[in-house]
């Protein structure tokens, strides 16, 4: 017996189809939470904990396998929340499962997770609610997500990480070394506005206070590199009318202690330092150094931070996942400006501030577009926004084509967009509606917007019909 074409088609259908379920994993120190959820956000598999060593690892396992054993053909979309570290061996063993079982995972935003929650009008915050706030955010967002994509310099972050909290640390005795010598020999912080000199270190190492500094020999202090006799006889008198209040042996051992310190990270950052930039013999980083301003550090911070360009459909995205793109608030007739957002990686920020504070001097192309900027009427720190908005564009280029940076083809791309999208703005606006309860305020702009592309349309048809009477020119 022919069965008919429907009941075929019906049968096929079934056999394609592939049911999905959302495994939702909120990471904790030392264990996880973990809840399935079907398609329409019902409990597949009830909520479970386990400890984040090789029996927990295991269990996890066999529950995954056994349950894809009671549903065949069904796939498991995992999410796991990116907590510092503390994910990764969850989300390695769940990328390991790819072999036995139909099963992607992914990295969550612990951002993206908590404004869903919010969204859900989730109250009570428990690591069972957090698991299942992960699954749903898979469920709404997976088309947002990216699946099965290893971390991309995953080993040399950790490095870089590392040599900048031995930089943090150095930072804060620094400070430290400051408000001491405040009371101990104020007359020196005259020479610390930029930096610590070697110099000077080496002074406070032999004479940590006013008062052993005012005893010292012109001779002895002329010794040490880069102090000169002049110099010497100079920190000698200030030291004997210096006003400081400690003297003592405690503080005298306190700063000797405290350069102690500074000079051994020092030497540590150097060290770490070097081995970064060994192992980063890498086609990305001398592209990104073509563009003046970008040196060793800053090139292997941003490669590092940014990870796979591939990851970024465009500029936008990049942008957005730095936090340098701007915000325009607008509401009614109330206009409050634009100001970068900051809402990305602050990391990347700060490298490209450093990368824009050298470029202005060095790059003839930002030297150009920060003064421009500033002859607008913006503050400088506003043009320097502008500026790394701009610079991580020319990064984007040079990283998605391979390409070292070429002024001259990015100063042709910056004139040609200028152009269309000064065309789709005015062409997006509506017509002045004259029967609208528009404000005065609205009226006029929208007046001022409809004039603007009529002169753009008639300049593109190469008429005048669209133009006012004042726009054409005398008669001779």
């Amino acid at each position: 017996m022919m069965l008919p074409d429907i009941f075929l088609y019906n049968n096929i259908t079934e056999r394609c189809f592939v049911e999905n379920f959302y495994l939702g994993n909120d990471v904790s120190k030392g264990y996880g939470d973990f809840i399935m959820l079907d398609q329409e956000k019902k409990t597949a598999i009830k909520h479970f904990q386990l400890y984040d060593n090789a029996k927990g690892h295991y269990l996890l396992e066999q529950r995954l396998i056994d349950f894809c054993s009671e549903h065949p053909g069904c796939k498991i979309v995992a999410g796991v929340e990116s907590t510092g570290g503390y994910e990764n061996n969850w989300y390695e063993t769940l990328c390991d499962l790819q072999d036995r079982i139909n099963i992607e995972v992914a990295r969550i935003n612990p951002i993206g997770t908590h404004h869903s929650g919010k969204a859900s009008l989730v109250r009570v915050v428990t690591d069972k609610n957090a698991a299942k706030t992960i699954a749903e955010y898979l469920i709404n967002y997976k088309e947002k997500l990216s699946f099965n994509k290893p971390g991309k310099y995953s080993s040399l972050k950790r490095q870089w990480k590392f040599v900048r909290m031995l930089a943090k640390h150095r930072t804060q005795l620094y400070n430290q070394l400051e408000k001491n010598l405040y009371i101990a020999n104020p007359e020196l912080l005259r020479y610390v506005k930029y930096g610590y000199p070697k110099w000077l270190l080496k002074v406070l190492m032999q004479y940590p206070t006013a008062k052993e500094l005012s005893g010292a020999r012109t001779t002895t202090l002329s010794a040490i590199p880069y102090v000169t006799e002049k110099r010497a006889t100079a920190l000698i008198e200030r030291a004997k009318l210096s006003v400081a209040s400690a003297t003592d042996k405690a503080m005298a051992n306190l700063i000797i202690t405290l350069i102690q310190e500074i000079i051994r990270l020092s030497k540590s950052i150097d060290k770490q330092s070097k081995i970064i930039a060994d192992d980063c013999n890498l086609e990305e980083l001398e592209i990104l150094k073509s563009f003046k301003g970008i040196g060793d550090y800053s090139a292997i911070g941003l490669l590092i931070y940014i990870g796979s360009i591939e990851n970024f459909e465009n500029t936008k995205k990049l942008s957005s996942f730095s936090g340098v793109h701007p915000i325009w608030k607008q509401s009614g007739d109330g206009t409050f400006g634009m100001h970068m957002s900051k809402k990305g990686n602050k990391e990347i920020r700060a490298l490209l501030y450093n990368v824009v504070f050298s470029a202005i001097q060095s790059n003839p192309l930002i030297k150009e577009i920060y003064h421009r900027h500033v002859s607008k009427g913006k503050n400088k720190t506003s043009a320097m926004g502008a500026c790394m908005s701009k610079v991580l564009r020319i990064i984007y280029g040079m990283l998605k084509h391979k390409e070292k940076f070429n002024p001259e083809k990015d100063r042709k791309n910056s004139t040609k967009s200028i152009v269309n999208g000064a065309v789709k703005k005015l062409s997006l606006s509506l017509p002045v509606d004259y029967d609208a309860p528009l404000s005065n305020r609205q009226f006029r702009k929208r007046k001022q917007q409809e004039m603007s592309q009529n002169e753009i349309t008639s300049f593109n048809t190469g008429s005048v019909s669209h133009c006012s009477d004042k726009s054409l020119p005398e008669k001779m």
